[in-house]
């Protein structure tokens, strides 16, 4: 395990939000996190909320828009929030388009000559990431929490179905939630993982719904009526397969909200409650 790297630490509600860079085994490449400490991790360890944020994102946007840290500091929790894809890996044209290559990951394994070398961020985010974070900071391993936006939000779906019980709860903005349906899945898709259908179906969370076989489960779903990407996220869809195969979903809709990080800010609060729930955590 490489050794990491602070970049940045400032203080925020009695903690401190930090910034990491590591080099990573399964990326290849160097890649950056951010990382939030509440105020009382250090006699004793905490849970932790994994995000993932959406396209073109980095690990900057939720750290400095969603406003997280004073309910992360409220609830006792640690934050972590990687990266959307790899960097720098002079894959020939991974900076051409926003919706796939660098800033978009799409939380795959890849399988295709060139990009399986480095696109594995779903083994990233739910193998090789939370193994740093357990082993160098006070985490608890066995209270642990993942939601996402947008890209990100399929992200937090997929890798909460594909590991019955490895998170607590999983949470969701404006989530993806059926890609093989939609042009950003069907681009990134094709592109990391083939024409080979069978292979997009283990990265959709409607396809993976239906054969999911854990713990019971209550995912939450958080979706703007005024979201200019609506069609393409699909969140009824995902619903009615969650119904068909009988496994709680709550979908709230916002009356006129968008698809940006204003829309987040104002219901992040209401995530940290959907996941204390599930990591039986109270605000302090």
């Amino acid at each position: 395990m490489s050794a990491l790297k602070e970049t940045a630490s400032n203080k925020s509600f009695g903690g401190y939000q930090k910034v990491f860079t590591h080099d990573s085994v399964s990326l290849k490449c160097k890649m950056t996190f951010g990382l939030y400490l509440p105020p009382n991790c250090d006699t004793k360890k905490v849970p932790v909320i994994y995000w993932l944020s959406g396209l073109t994102c980095n690990e900057q946007n939720f750290m400095t828009k969603a406003g997280a840290q004073q309910y992360a500091s409220k609830y006792n929790v640690m934050l972590v929030m990687p990266d959307t894809s790899p960097r720098g890996v002079n894959i020939p044209g991974e900076d051409d388009s926003y919706d796939f290559g660098s800033g978009a990951g799409f939380y795959v394994d890849a399988t295709q000559e060139p990009w399986k070398s480095h696109y594995n961020m779903y083994t990233y985010v739910t193998s090789e990431l939370p193994e740093i974070i357990n082993s160098n900071f006070p985490a608890d391993p066995d209270q642990q929490s993942i939601m996402g936006h947008s890209m990100g939000g399929h992200g937090a779906l997929i890798s909460f179905l594909k590991n019955p019980g490895k998170y607590k709860s999983v949470s969701a903005f404006a989530a993806i939630c059926n890609p093989m349906e939609c042009d950003w899945g069907k681009k990134a898709f094709s592109g990391y993982l083939g024409e080979d259908k069978t292979s997009w179906a283990e990265y959709d969370a409607t396809k993976l719904v239906s054969t999911y076989n854990g713990p019971p489960i209550d995912i939450f779903l958080d979706q703007g009526s005024n979201d200019q990407f609506l069609e393409a996220l699909r969140p009824q869809t995902f619903v009615e397969a969650c119904k068909e195969a009988q496994v709680p979903v709550i979908l709230t809709m916002r009356d006129g909200y968008d698809h940006s990080y204003f829309y987040i800010a104002t219901f992040i609060e209401e995530h940290f409650k959907h996941h204390a729930k599930f990591l039986g955590i109270s605000p302090s």
